[in-house]
């Protein structure tokens, strides 16, 4: 039993509640109260019943809690229908008779003598839920319209975060990462415990945090995607409980900073032809006279004068090589781009094959295997089939050459996908180019010929000519053997 100072003790803490107690009869009177409702209802409420003072009602309200504990003996801790004490939730528990508790009757039935009725201000803890579910809502958007993917995981590598620009990154759906993933997942070969040591290390932007480390993640599909991964460990008391990381997926940008180094080395590319342009055409130009003067006197001394046959073979000789000095003259105005293009629509596939019934019947193609896959569907394209010609002509005989008159030859034409351009494939299996060479092939002299075999100029002069016709020309390396030249031409420039 409880002393009397006990008892005045637990009735002035109820007393000292800030919440409505009531406490009801089976039949629903009221018996007594705490100060906070005597104060709240006027202490005239005793003996009256509860759903009469809170409602005006005749009889007990339909959905009662007092009823229902009546009714299975058990406690209703959260009761969430307006019902008494005009709360939303309110808690109802049984009062036991003392005979209840008496080991005189240890099998009967416990007696309800009354119940206590206890609002703990419930109305202000659902709005604090209703906070707490707009919170986590906001959260929650935030994090799926954050352009950056985010993902946490717990200490076993289980994701328990991942927002829809992971989802959209990776492939997989939300529900699917937050179901069946675990980090170890995202990672490739053992990524996942290289980047927990960084954040464990003090070198990586501090203990806990990993600042722009570029790795790989894996795709749904097994793809490999380059990601820039900024990631920190989740601290509880000290201890680590999880990881939290934000990663920008890096392809477009790589992306963008291959094409960029491309068009850098392409403008290089141009002004370099553009210099040596201007300087070929004034060289050129101040050839001509003294050449055309060389073959003029050298004609004119065979036809005027009586010459043994020694002094003709001489003269021949002297035309001769004025003459190839007078189209090495006009190599180098094509290549600085100062004769007159005549472009009309051409048929490439017609283009290649006189380029071929010219080339095959030389020595050096002797023993090279030519085979032609020239699509029947290509469109005409718009250009100076000289010029075109002479592309082709270089390049495979180049071709050629890197074979050492030995090998195979295979010449392609091919539609582009998006139907803009005819795409010439010439490939050899010869021995490729170096990766060194590789980046100087269409430099103008640039050569790995030996001296006397090559002037450097043939694969420059190329360039420039598709260039001119709004074209690109590249070389590489074929992943089988030898290497290949893609010659891109638009059927109808700008």
């Amino acid at each position: 039993m409880r002393t009397e100072a006990e008892k005045e003790y637990l009735i002035r803490a109820i007393d000292a509640l800030d919440r409505e107690m009531i406490v009801v009869s089976p039949d629903h009177h009221i018996l007594a109260t705490n100060r906070f409702t005597a104060k709240k209802r006027g202490k005239d409420i005793i003996g009256s019943t509860c759903y009469d003072i809170y409602f005006e009602f005749s009889t007990p309200c339909d959905d009662c809690p007092a009823c229902r504990v009546l009714h299975n003996g058990k406690p209703i801790l959260r009761h969430s229908s307006k019902s008494l004490l005009e709360s939303e939730r309110v808690s109802c528990f049984p009062i036991y008779s003392e005979e209840a508790s008496s080991s005189e009757y240890p099998l009967a039935a416990p007696i309800i003598d009354a119940l206590l009725m206890v609002d703990f201000d419930l109305p202000r803890i659902g709005k604090l839920e209703e906070q707490l579910r707009r919170s986590n809502a906001f959260l929650k958007n935030m994090l799926n319209s954050a352009v950056d993917g985010i993902l946490a995981a717990d200490r076993k590598g289980k994701i328990f975060i991942f927002n829809q620009s992971a989802a959209e990154v990776s492939g997989y759906s939300i529900e699917e990462a937050l179901e069946t993933l675990y980090i170890q997942d995202v990672y490739p070969d053992r990524c996942a415990w290289d980047i927990m040591k960084k954040l464990r290390s003090d070198e990586y932007g501090g203990k806990g945090k990993l600042k722009e480390y570029h790795v790989d993640v894996l795709g749904k599909h097994g793809e490999r995607i380059p990601i820039s991964l900024y990631a920190s460990i989740i601290y509880e008391g000290g201890q680590e409980v999880g990881s939290f990381g934000f990663f920008h997926d890096l392809r477009i940008r790589l992306q963008l900073k291959k094409e960029l180094e491309s068009a850098q080395i392409q403008l290089l590319q141009n002004e370099k032809m553009a210099s040596l342009g201007k300087l070929a055409a004034g060289v050129a130009h101040q050839l001509n006279n003294p050449l055309g003067g060389i073959m003029l006197y050298s004609r004119l001394i065979q036809e005027e004068y009586e010459l043994g046959e020694p002094a003709k073979d001489d003269l021949s000789r002297i035309l001769r090589d004025a003459e190839r000095c007078r189209d090495t003259v006009k190599e180098l105005l094509v290549f600085s781009r100062q004769t007159r293009q005549e472009k009309q629509l051409h048929d490439i596939n017609k283009a290649l094959s006189r380029t071929l019934f010219l080339l095959e019947k030389q020595v050096l193609f002797q023993n090279i295997l030519i085979e032609t896959r020239l699509s029947a569907d290509i469109p005409l394209v718009l250009g100076d089939i000289q010029q075109l010609n002479h592309v082709f002509m270089n390049v495979i005989l180049n071709a050629a050459q890197a074979m050492d008159g030995r090998g195979k030859l295979i010449i392609s034409t091919n539609l582009s996908p998006d139907g803009e351009k005819v795409i010439v494939e010439v490939s050899d299996t010869g021995p490729g180019i170096s990766e060194d060479v590789l980046p100087h092939v269409f430099e103008p002299f640039y050569t790995t010929k030996e001296e006397g075999k090559g002037t450097g100029l043939g694969l420059s002069l190329a360039y420039g000519i598709v260039e001119s016709h709004q074209g690109r020309i590249v070389a590489k390396n074929s992943p089988d053997q030898g290497s290949v030249f893609v010659i891109e031409l638009p059927i109808n420039p700008s």
